[in-house]
């Protein structure tokens, strides 16, 4: 029984909209004023890049600081790696007073999509994470009791939100927001870019989000590669759209890819048809959050979800490999 760690973001690709990232002021496309600008940093638990195309070098690279900036306010307030962040306080306190309005605010989208979901998204599967994880470092997989237990401590219902404090109505509880704030910091970016005159760039903060286009085509084109092997199986163009990917093989707890990271907080357990989900939508909250939600879901729920919402495409890869789309994505 072995854990691999893998960024789901691997997953995803720049297709031909882009075929590198790596110069500063780079002339682009038949316009020779026009250039390409591009920042490379670790946030998030990932490589965040920001490519910008602007005729000013000065107003792309501040416009460029500024987004990496939000991105590192969203690091501060939500990352379970730093034990001074706000969410790594109200984990270890059980309550948070004064919280800041963008975690309240990542919380409140959260517990929403709860709600909508039938609990099958739900940022209170810390606990199973710890447990599972805590396994495979002997190579092992926890009991059904053990995973009962720790059942006992998760549920968005007892998170509480007041005006000035949040707080768990059970104790034990713990929340986690990977499902929510990459794709926050991603928006928060793309906001900072557009409030700095830019209009074409391209945020990967683990979600895609994209402003404009890269001028050589009409959209951003995004490949999306198998889970299992090497090549592409879909495209997406993105014009002021977002692109997110969640799959079993993130972090997988069994060589089979049948417990991994993705778990149903219903049961404690992996949900066992899909191998992979990708989303687009107009935020890249909504993308990563609805990217988690609709792979527990399963295909037959997460299409009826994306059938009755506006402005969402869903790609589907199944665990033997059938693949379905909406309109918006292409097969390859």
């Amino acid at each position: 029984m072995t854990s691999s760690m893998l960024n789901r973001r691997n997953f995803l690709s720049l297709g031909t909209g882009m075929a590198t990232l790596m110069a500063h002021g780079t002339s682009w496309g038949s316009d020779p004023a026009l250039k390409k600008y591009f920042r490379k940093a670790k946030a998030l638990g990932t490589d965040v890049k920001i490519t910008v195309l602007h005729r000013d070098e000065e107003i792309a690279m501040n416009g460029i600081d500024t987004a990496l900036g939000k991105i590192e306010h969203i690091e501060q307030l939500m990352s379970l790696y730093r034990p001074d962040s706000q969410l790594s306080l109200l984990n270890r306190k059980g309550v948070l007073r004064n919280p800041h309005p963008d975690l309240v605010t990542a919380l409140k989208k959260s517990i929403e999509l709860s709600r909508r979901t039938g609990g099958a998204f739900d940022v209170t599967v810390q606990p199973l994470w710890n447990l599972y994880t805590r396994h495979a470092q002997s190579g092992s997989l926890p009991s059904e009791h053990e995973i009962a237990k720790v059942r006992g401590r998760i549920g968005w219902e007892h998170v509480r939100i007041e005006e000035d404090v949040i707080f768990f109505d059970r104790p034990g509880m713990q929340v986690t927001l990977n499902g929510v704030a990459q794709g926050m910091a991603a928006d928060f970016a793309r906001q900072a870019l557009e409030e700095g005159g830019i209009r074409d760039a391209l945020i990967d903060a683990g979600e895609f989000n994209a402003i404009g286009s890269p001028r050589r085509t009409d959209s951003w084109q995004i490949a999306v590669q198998h889970p299992r092997q090497e090549g592409n199986i879909a495209k997406i163009g993105l014009q002021g759209r977002c692109l997110s990917t969640s799959g079993d093989y993130g972090t997988k707890f069994s060589d089979d890819y049948r417990y991994h990271h993705l778990f149903d907080p219903r049961t404690g357990i992996s949900p066992t048809k899909l191998s992979a989900v990708s989303v687009s939508a107009p935020t890249a909250l909504e993308a990563d959050a609805l990217s988690t939600a609709l792979f527990v879901l399963g295909p037959e729920q997460a299409k009826e979800m994306v059938e009755s919402m506006d402005l969402v495409d869903a790609l589907f890869i199944s665990k033997s490999g059938n693949m379905t789309a909406t309109d918006g994505f292409s097969l390859i």
